[in-house]
């Protein structure tokens, strides 16, 4: 299995409900798309964070390509796990432009193969014509793609995606939902997808792991591993 997670427990201090991840288990193979369904606060975001790296758990372990990540004593700094991640609010900096914020995690290329990734990233994602503009000067759509390129950039093993159409209208969901998935294809990146809206997940991945509703206070494990959508 590429990623997989055993038996992951964690809990943010000082929460009013003993853990906010319990017993989660999951497995994904190289190169698929999973999908993670729940509502609010069932622990999602926390999921990927914990797989990033931005988060420690209490308990489990989490293992990227046969490496394991954390637990028994393990804790690989985010930088070294080769994971891509995207957040609901893409996560963009304001003072650089198209082209800067695709390049940010490139540091540790030399200056040809950074203008070479750089370029590549943005055929990719269409952004050629764009990339001296600030992201306040593009679309919502535009903002998106710059972020898929960003975060594909360093060529992650993984790719994390945090409710990216969160903050799109209807009528501009349907196009960039197809784009994301034909770069997905076209990269053959592995990606763990979370988001509360089943129509988002059914049009991206290739299956879709629910959370339930929880036992008690206790933050819900996976009910069914995995389930064809």
């Amino acid at each position: 299995m590429f990623l997989h997670i055993d038996s992951l427990y964690f809990a943010y201090p000082g929460k009013k409900r003993p853990w906010t991840i319990a017993d989660f288990n999951l497995s994904m193979n190289a190169g698929e798309i999973v999908g993670l369904a729940g509502p609010s606060g069932q622990g999602k975001s926390t999921l990927l964070r914990l797989i990033a790296g931005l988060e420690r758990p209490d308990r489990g372990s989490i293992s990227i390509d046969g490496c394991l990540v954390a637990g028994e004593g393990v804790c690989v700094p985010p930088e070294k796990r080769q994971v891509g991640m995207i957040f609901q609010d893409y996560g963009l900096f304001p003072h650089m432009n198209v082209a800067q914020n695709i390049a940010y995690g490139l540091h540790g290329l030399r200056r040809a193969e950074r203008r070479q990734r750089l370029e590549a990233m943005l055929r990719l994602v269409r952004m050629e014509g764009l990339a001296h503009r600030r992201p306040y000067e593009t679309s919502g759509g535009q903002q998106q793609r710059t972020a898929i390129a960003r975060a594909l950039a360093p060529a992650p093993k993984l790719l994390l995606l945090d409710e990216p159409f969160s903050n799109l209208d209807a009528e501009l969901k349907n196009g960039v939902r197809a784009e994301l998935l034909d770069i997905l294809r076209k990269t053959r990146t592995t990606c763990l997808f979370v988001s509360h809206d089943m129509a988002d997940l059914r049009a991206v991945c290739d299956s879709i792991c629910r959370l339930g509703q929880g036992q008690g206070a206790y933050a819900a494990a996976l009910g069914a591993l995995c389930s064809d959508h």
